[in-house]
């Protein structure tokens, strides 16, 4: 949809995914059957950790907030989306755009600094397990999970900020499934070379420097494990280390090929498909992939279900 160049755009269009017309109604039942897991599974994730006394330690408290922040997460984007499979082409204010790029951004980035605290969290467990509970008391744990929060909120209203200020002209077709900063970029009528730089300086150091932490904690973790006389001792720490690489390997893959590179006409047609992983296949995965790997989750889950039927 192309504008008059005098024109100030009021509304966007959020052109979706690359699919035929033929596939839409089976790619919107595949995803809302997928998003209608996430939240399921995140739900009860977080249940769990409230009802069950014995997970009530600084690990499922910081498990508990990445849940939270899944379904938000995710509930920022696909709704929307699904809509957008049946309508094929859907319109979004000025404003809802500007609220989308904030509230994406912010629980982004609020998760992959949850990710490095998860790992500092797990550090100390295998490290200083005599410590343990002083180190990581629940004022610490508080704080940390509310840095989090804090830090992602900010770092995301750089970008809204940012972009709200840019002057659009027209066209308004935003060649994406959600209201994302760089396809926002191509469409403004100004210069974004600012915003580019900080996409590539603030995001990019954010993204490696918790990185950096995540991979530094397991270096020290793997250090640590080898200390570990009992083969089941060392099996447990295992269980846990694993779910956690699994899931931020997922998570820093997708956000790193997405974010680092130059945006191009090619870049963003990939960068759409590499969204659908981290919007709303990551997210339903994550409870999944923590609860089975997880003997602690698995057993209050039975313990749970047992309690059902008495």
């Amino acid at each position: 949809m192309s504008l008059p160049n005098n024109s100030i755009v009021t509304e966007f269009v959020l052109v979706g995914l690359p699919i035929q017309i033929d596939f839409m109604k089976i790619t919107f039942l595949c995803f809302l059957i997928i998003y209608l897991i996430n939240l399921t599974a995140n739900f009860c994730t977080m249940a769990i950790i409230i009802i069950d006394l014995p997970l009530h330690t600084p690990m499922y408290f910081f498990l508990w907030n990445l849940a939270f922040l899944d379904i938000c997460y995710s509930s920022v984007v696909v709704p929307k989306m699904l809509i957008g499979l049946l309508s094929q082409k859907q319109m979004i204010s000025f404003y809802g755009c500007m609220l989308q790029v904030q509230f994406f951004h912010f629980l982004g980035s609020t998760e992959v600094i949850l990710f490095s605290v998860m790992s500092y969290d797990r550090f100390v467990a295998i490290a200083h397990p005599l410590r343990y509970t002083t180190i990581m008391s629940p004022n610490a744990c508080l704080c940390l999970a509310l840095c989090s929060w804090v830090i992602g909120f900010f770092h995301a209203l750089i970008h809204t900020i940012m972009t709200a200020k840019l002057p659009f002209c027209g066209p308004n077709d935003i060649k994406h499934f959600f209201c994302d900063v760089k396809p926002m970029l191509i469409l403004a009528c100004a210069d974004t070379s600012l915003n580019l730089k900080l996409i590539t300086r603030i995001t990019g150091t954010l993204t490696t420097t918790t990185l950096v932490l995540t991979i530094l904690s397991y270096i020290f973790i793997s250090k640590y494990l080898f200390k570990i006389k009992t083969s089941q001792g060392r099996r447990r720490a295992l269980s846990t280390c694993s779910a956690h690489l699994c899931v931020v390997s997922l998570q820093y893959g997708t956000a790193v090929f997405t974010y680092a590179r130059p945006s191009t006409k090619d870049s963003l047609d990939q960068d759409r498909m590499a969204a659908i992983l981290f919007t709303v296949i990551t997210p339903a995965l994550n409870p999944i992939i923590y609860t089975l790997r997880n003997k602690d989750m698995k057993k209050a889950l039975k313990k749970l279900f047992l309690r059902s039927y008495e």
